[in-house]
């Protein structure tokens, strides 16, 4: 190794790939001292894991100029230059733009990514053969100002109750930060806005139960301090960090999955890319087999028509998407009633 450049051997179903790190000592979490090389070994450290949650799915990459403190930008085409064994897959956009977005097949596109600058990595809820229609249902549990970690721990155990009545098993990882993420494994039988529709019900019996916790409110200024649950996650294109992606936080902090048991004690800031390693290894992936069991979302596609015949409409899309039917004008609460 010289200062300029690492070399990675990295196994794969098609035998052991050797592959470039340009800059290895480029520090990437200056609060931390870890470089780019720490970063590139640290995926190969949990690739098996990575690759069996990221794997095979569209994935935006989240990229860094210098360190996680300076300038970022996502790219969402293969970026130039991606070796032979990169393979990309055509995915529709909300605009309903097609275009080619990466598919990690093996840990060495991983490391190449890491290579190319990336530091965060963000999987569709879908996967690269049938990129219509998620295999996840994911829900984001997202702390409000007056509110953090732990107040998500007791509204994600509600929601693991909510979703096994509606059929659904749940798996949990920390985002990185102070929310929490809450996975179900569905039939890829729907298309995103159905599985938005079933994330919206689910939201919404939540709310019913811990009204003083929990939140659908899409704008701010309604949320007061509960924990807000955020149902554009599941829309097309819209990606969060995937299990065992680092994040570009000052920590170096990883989303990690945990098992249920775990929940009442864990420490978000606990899971970095110095210690996840060592915990697959020592406890195993919570996550393994999660796809062994995959539900139906019909049951909560029903709660949504019932809410609706109670009254209870569509609600607001991102402001980048396009009017969606049904849709409640997208003007903020306190300047709708400003002019009214």
């Amino acid at each position: 190794m010289t200062r300029e450049e690492a070399h990675l051997t990295v196994s794969g179903p098609q035998g052991d790939r050797e592959l470039r790190v340009s800059s290895p000592g480029r520090v990437i979490w200056p609060a931390k001292g870890l470089t780019k090389l720490d970063l590139a070994r640290y995926i190969v450290d949990v690739g098996e894991a990575f690759l069996a949650a990221n794997g095979g799915r569209p994935v935006t990459l989240q990229r860094f100029k210098d360190s996680v403190d300076g300038e970022q930008f996502f790219s969402k085409n293969p970026p130039k230059g991606a070796p032979d064994f990169i393979r990309s897959v055509d995915v529709v956009y909300p605009s309903g733009r097609s275009h080619p977005q990466l598919v990690i097949d093996e840990i060495a596109a991983a490391v190449w990514a890491v290579q190319m600058n990336t530091v965060v990595f963000h999987p569709w809820a879908s996967r690269a053969d049938n990129p219509d229609n998620p295999d996840e249902l994911r829900i984001d549990l997202d702390p409000q100002p007056g509110t953090g970690f732990a107040e998500a721990v007791p509204v994600a155990r509600e929601l693991r109750r909510v979703l096994a009545e509606a059929g659904l098993e749940a798996f949990i990882k920390t985002s990185g930060s102070r929310g929490l993420h809450v996975f179900a494994p569905i039939e890829p039988t729907r298309e995103f806005l159905d599985v938005r529709h079933a994330v919206i019900a689910a939201a919404r019996e939540l709310e019913r139960r811990m009204p003083a916790q929990v939140t659908t409110a899409w704008w701010k200024e309604e949320r007061g301090a509960r924990i807000f649950v955020d149902f554009n996650q599941a829309n097309r294109d819209r990606t969060m960090a995937g299990a065992y992606s680092p994040r570009a936080l000052a920590a170096a902090t990883v989303s990690c999955p945990i098992r249920w048991e775990e929940l009442e004690s864990a420490d978000p800031n606990a899971f970095t890319i110095l210690t996840v390693p060592e915990r697959l290894k020592a406890g195993g992936d919570p996550w393994a087999g999660m796809h062994a069991g995959a539900g139906a979302v019909d049951l909560l596609l029903a709660w949504w028509e019932r809410d609706l015949e109670a009254g209870l409409g569509e609600l607001p899309f991102p402001p980048d998407f396009p009017k969606m039917p049904g849709e409640p004008p997208r003007v903020q609460p306190s300047r709708a009633r400003s002019k009214g």
